[in-house]
């Protein structure tokens, strides 16, 4: 049985779906980041992210094999031991907020990320290999909360200087992990249930096209125009939600 939603709620988790396919086929991955936020707008925080990572989890799949062979495999793992404890720290946690505290904590972090993008300086000399652990642990907690781990993820990865299809390989190989970490406790805290596999299930062919689309722009269209409608778009959903959620 589907989700009884309006029609804004699922226009809303259409486009984020699509946004976020886009973002895991390795274009403008910022767009990853504004999924949950966007949701969050006319569903609650924690049904939406519940909603959303079965569909990470198959656009992990196409994602990885588009790009499997490129990735750094020692970066991915010195990545895995803080994406782990960073999820063990969502799970403690997750209990704690209400949906109103969700979305409070969401908007701040979506205003966080825009000024990130925003104000972030060029890489200079290439980061230690050992902020791996603390930046996968960001990564880890961000993403178990709002699946916005790509923040704590860049600031790592953009100053290790990989190339550019290694970097993307890379960062889908860190997502693939902890997402796949999160899938059990999604569904021990009951985020995920029958009725979200449901609306799951009949958004995996939006996921497809919009990892296909990712792939495809990836590689002919400039990221210029993209990170600035991302910078704009999380700076407009953070005011809505810190709003709503004070209001």
């Amino acid at each position: 049985m589907l989700p009884d939603y309006s029609w804004l709620a699922w226009t809303l988790i259409v486009t984020s779906t699509y946004l976020t396919g886009v973002s895991k086929g390795g274009f403008a991955g910022g767009f990853g980041t504004l999924s949950v936020p966007l949701m969050a707008l006319a569903i609650g925080p924690i049904e939406a992210a519940g909603l959303l990572l079965p569909l990470l989890l198959v656009m992990d799949a196409f994602t990885v094999k588009a790009w499997w062979g490129r990735h750094d495999g020692a970066e991915v793992r010195r990545l895995v031991p803080g994406l782990a404890v960073g999820v063990v720290i969502g799970t403690l946690l997750a209990g704690t907020l209400d949906e109103n505290g969700v979305r409070l904590l969401l908007g701040v972090l979506s205003l966080l990320f825009a000024a990130y993008m925003l104000l972030r300086p060029a890489a200079g000399r290439p980061i230690s290999p050992r902020w791996a652990l603390p930046a996968g642990t960001g990564c880890g907690f961000t993403s178990f909360l709002a699946h916005a781990g790509a923040p704590p993820l860049n600031l790592y990865l953009i100053p290790r200087r990989l190339p550019k299809e290694t970097f993307i390989a890379t960062s889908a190989l860190a997502f693939a992990a902890v997402n796949l970490m999160k899938l059990g406790p999604y569904l021990w805290l009951g985020e995920i249930n029958i009725t979200s596999a449901w609306a799951s299930l009949l958004l995996v062919p939006v996921a497809w096209f919009g990892v296909r689309s990712g792939l495809w722009l990836q590689q002919r269209v400039s990221e210029a125009l993209f990170y600035r409608l991302v910078i704009l778009a999380m700076a407009i959903v953070g005011v809505q939600l810190v709003a709503k959620a004070l209001g």
